[in-house]
């Protein structure tokens, strides 16, 4: 159906060509969109609203004369079963019975690869998570892993090649804070004590820390290794192991969540290696910046900011939004034409302060460089009640508590479920539910369940792999699958490329989880009414192979979302939907 489909594009590109429009006047883009209800076909094409003013005709007229240049098209006699003109001047397109069942073979053909772009070259950089060493990661962040991650993914299916970047802040008062902490849990004071600092971290990691410290291990991360000296006064060594341990602590979570980073970029490395001062240089230069109040400022309203902001305070020390800038001009010079950040709603202020900075500089960085995602914070609820969350008082749901909890594949689906920028609330005992109320259990049910019919269907054949290989079943006949919930299903099928083309454009992995369960529904109503294991041989193929596409494209989008695809599972749904025989 997706070869079907590119070949009525054109065939409609044809026909629009043929009407005769002013000089001057193009054509408008030839497309198809999804008609309201079902019953009134597979697609509709409204070009004929749009011709009637430069064509100063009815609609209606307009609509039949384009009727009558699409049937003269090959594609079109060879692939629709009927072309309907309704309402003002819709023309509603009802697709051979043939062109829904290519999908099938077309799904069988690509495998893995089904809707998936060849590499184009493009380079991107996503650089998401990037929390502070400072503690373990929380259900923020993994909101953040989930929609960096399958952004990633997303870019990736359709032919880029993807950098997967981690920032995190390795000096400045928090991190000094964290060694004063661990400093303190080390000299006998806890949270509460008199000597207790106002600023520093509570949680209980503090003092896990403090008592590998003493007991001069060594903690590695991805990208660093340090061994406790056990010295209680030497600060900077403490705040040394204090970042390796808590890095080596998100690496685990990571990794629980299935999450990898391609490069790490440490923040002290834009103040060891000059780039902060250089760039602060290259905006005076520029002349962008001021003097006054005894601070240097940057002219960020030359760029749509609502203020100018101030670049280095009276102390002499950067405001945070400078190394921010360095940071981006880095990305620039490695490179990287086209970056996203993955962030949270309350780094909104600094979009247009680093992007002014950026265009400051003059090599003619975009105004848009780089991209934002900025997403929400979650409430967790457990038990019906929500659970409080205080990272300060290390009191904070984790994305290991999460895990832990429940399982990967539920936080992962759960945390892209929903548009970035939108509030979320993770239902813990939904996320448990082994029923269709769980959107993660009923997607991935629907794929065990063509795999227990599969199992089925090849026992029957003496155990023979080959009887459900896509090689053969693709080989079925097709022509057989006429029911109407197969043709909704196939028509789902040939959704996913174009899907996958606008989330990947739009950055909103969230599509997939929709479609995802669009899809799962689709095959839940077949499953409901129709029986697979027929006395007829060629259709119980023929229906082997659909649901062999079926379990393919769940696969795929379910990889996108980086969750799992089992092949069995506990299950506690309706009894209509047990094999059928």
């Amino acid at each position: 159906m997706i070869k079907a489909k590119q070949e009525l594009l054109q065939a409609l590109a044809a026909a629009l060509g043929e009407i005769g429009l002013p000089e001057g006047t193009a054509p408008p883009v030839a497309a198809f969109e999804s008609p309201k209800q079902a019953a009134h076909g597979d697609f509709a094409i409204t070009a004929a609203m749009a011709l009637s003013r430069p064509l100063r005709q009815n609609p209606r007229e307009v609509a039949q004369a384009l009727v009558a240049a699409l049937q003269r098209q090959p594609a079109v006699q060879r692939w629709v079963q009927a072309l309907e003109i309704a309402g003002p001047g819709f023309i509603n397109l009802r697709l051979a019975a043939a062109a829904k069942q290519a999908v099938v073979t077309e799904v069988l053909a690509a495998g893995d690869g089904f809707g998936q772009q060849p590499a184009s070259g493009r380079q991107v950089m996503v650089e998401f998570v990037s929390a502070n060493p400072t503690g373990p990661l929380h259900v923020g962040h993994g909101r953040n892993a989930a929609l960096g991650d399958s952004i990633c993914n997303l870019l990736h299916s359709q032919g880029a090649e993807v950098l997967r970047e981690f920032y995190y802040n390795d000096a400045g008062v928090q991190i000094n804070n964290l060694g004063i902490s661990v400093q303190k849990r080390l000299q006998g004071f806890k949270p509460g004590d008199a000597g207790w600092p106002e600023n520093a971290y509570n949680g209980d990691y503090i003092a896990d820390i403090a008592a590998d410290y003493l007991a001069r291990k060594t903690v590695k991360s991805d990208d660093r290794e340090f061994t406790a000296s056990g010295d209680v006064n030497d600060l900077a060594a403490i705040t040394q192991f204090a970042v390796a341990f808590l890095r080596h602590e998100q690496d685990l979570d990571l990794r629980a969540f299935g999450v990898h980073f391609d490069h790490y970029f440490l923040e002290s490395s834009l103040y060891s290696s000059g780039r902060v001062d250089d760039t602060v240089q290259r905006l005076v230069a520029s002349g962008k910046t001021f003097e006054e109040g005894g601070a240097l400022w940057l002219r960020t309203t030359d760029y749509g900011d609502d203020k100018d902001r101030v670049m280095r305070k009276q102390d002499g020390t950067y405001t945070y939004f400078v190394p921010d800038v360095a940071y981006h001009l880095a990305k620039f010079e490695r490179g990287y034409t086209q970056v996203i950040n993955v962030q949270g709603t309350d780094h909104h202020g600094t979009v247009a302060r680093v992007r002014a900075g950026l265009q400051a500089v003059g090599l003619g960085i975009p105004a848009g460089y780089p991209d934002y995602v900025l997403y929400k914070m979650i409430a967790v609820m457990k038990g019906g009640q929500e659970v409080k969350m205080s990272k300060r008082a290390g009191t904070s749901v984790s994305v290991r508590d999460l895990i832990d909890w429940t399982s990967r594949d539920a936080v992962r689906f759960f945390l892209i479920s929903r548009k970035a920028d939108t509030e979320f609330t993770f239902d813990v005992d939904l996320a448990l539910k082994a029923n269709d109320e769980n959107p993660v259990f009923y997607v991935q049910y629907a794929h065990a369940r063509i795999c227990s019919v599969l199992a089925a269907y090849r026992d029957q054949h003496g155990g023979n792999e080959d009887a459900v290989a896509p090689a053969g079943l693709a080989q079925a006949d097709l022509g057989l699958l006429t029911a109407p919930t197969e043709a909704a299903l196939m028509l789902k099928l040939a959704d996913y490329p174009a899907m996958l083309a606008r989330a990947a454009a739009d950055l909103a992995p969230h599509d997939v989880a929709f479609y995802l369960r669009d899809l799962a529904a689709a095959f839940h109503h077949y499953y409901a009414a129709e029986r697979f294991l027929v006395d007829d041989a060629a259709l119980a193929r023929a229906r082997m192979a659909l649901l062999a596409a079926t379990a393919q494209v769940l696969r795929n989008a379910l990889a996108v979302l980086g969750v799992s695809a089992p092949v069995a599972m506990a299950r506690d749904l309706p009894a209509d939907a047990e094999v059928a025989a």
